[in-house]
């Protein structure tokens, strides 16, 4: 069996957890700069500021 120590799970957690992150920051990335999303986000943008819906609550 393998013995494991603190230090050995805190050292793996911080290494795979580094590499995780990147790769996680690198798929959003790539989804937000893929040529098919840009029609979808150019949508979001102009539909925040052409809210009809955008009047005092009564």
């Amino acid at each position: 069996m393998i013995d494991l120590d603190h230090q050995s799970l805190v050292a793996f957690a911080k290494s795979w957890g580094l590499f995780y992150l990147i790769a996680l920051s690198a798929g959003v990335l790539v989804y937000t700069f893929w040529p098919a999303n840009k029609a979808r986000f150019a949508r979001a943008k102009k539909s925040i500021l052409l809210d009809k819906d955008d009047k005092p609550w009564r």
